[in-house]
């Protein structure tokens, strides 16, 4: 078992102030993401495989229809499975299904709901989502750690303003968690929405109208001053 380090303390001549900077940003999602399910059926394996083919090509199709909206479009795990019969003697196969599954990413939300809306009227294919998130190099979160160490500094002055005396030297600034292996502070995602349509709709259906939820961003570093001796 490892001893941890022992923390550095001041001086009487350069006493030490330790602080936590924390920051909370609410900000506009920067993608929205769905998944995509096509299934199909049929009495043989050949069929179910080359009506999931088919279904898979409309629904890839529609979706790069989209052109430069969607950032993304990945295909997932593929299935073919036999359904035996539940009665009866011996193993009967009474039909085979067959499901792919595909993730879009969209940066243009008008054109999510709208393309959502039309993958649901497909014939045996399931939406979920929208999941909403940001960039991994998002801006945002850039922003996020300035103003946690902003908040620290701030924070440190104001202690040492306290003591009337002022801030000397930056000893140490490090994230929560980069020196014990620590969870790092995450931005909070939107919450799942699930659609799921069995079969193609008689008429064609109105596009969603999506409401991105805004992601909470989040940054807090701990900050190790050295301040001027006080006078007390």
């Amino acid at each position: 078992m490892t001893t941890p380090a022992a923390l550095p303390y001041g001086t009487p001549d350069a006493p030490r102030i330790a602080v936590r900077g924390e920051a909370h940003l609410e900000v506009d999602p920067e993608i929205g993401r769905i998944g995509i399910t096509v299934a199909s059926r049929g009495r043989d394996r050949r069929t179910a495989l080359e009506d999931l083919t088919r279904r898979n090509a409309t629904a890839l199709d529609l979706v790069k229809s989209y052109g430069d909206a969607v950032e993304r479009l990945e295909s997932g795990a593929f299935s073919v499975r036999p359904e035996l019969t539940k009665h009866g003697r011996g193993e009967r196969i009474r039909t085979y299904h067959g499901t792919v599954h595909l993730t879009a990413e969209l940066t243009d939300f008008t054109a999510l709901g709208e393309l959502a809306t039309r993958l649901a009227d497909l014939e045996l294919t399931r939406v979920d989502g929208p999941w909403w998130d940001l960039r991994r190099d998002s801006p945002a979160h850039r922003r996020a750690r300035e103003q946690a160490v902003r908040e620290a500094v701030q924070r440190a002055r104001e202690y040492a303003e306290a003591l009337g005396t002022s801030l000397a030297a930056l000893v140490e600034l490090a994230d929560i968690g980069a020196e014990d292996g620590g969870p790092r502070p995450m931005a909070a995602g939107g919450r799942m929405r699930s659609m799921a349509f069995a079969e193609a709709a008689e008429d064609t259906v109105a596009a969603l109208d999506l409401e991105p939820q805004r992601q909470h961003v989040y940054a807090e570093v701990n900050a190790r001053f050295t301040m001027r001796p006080p006078t007390l």
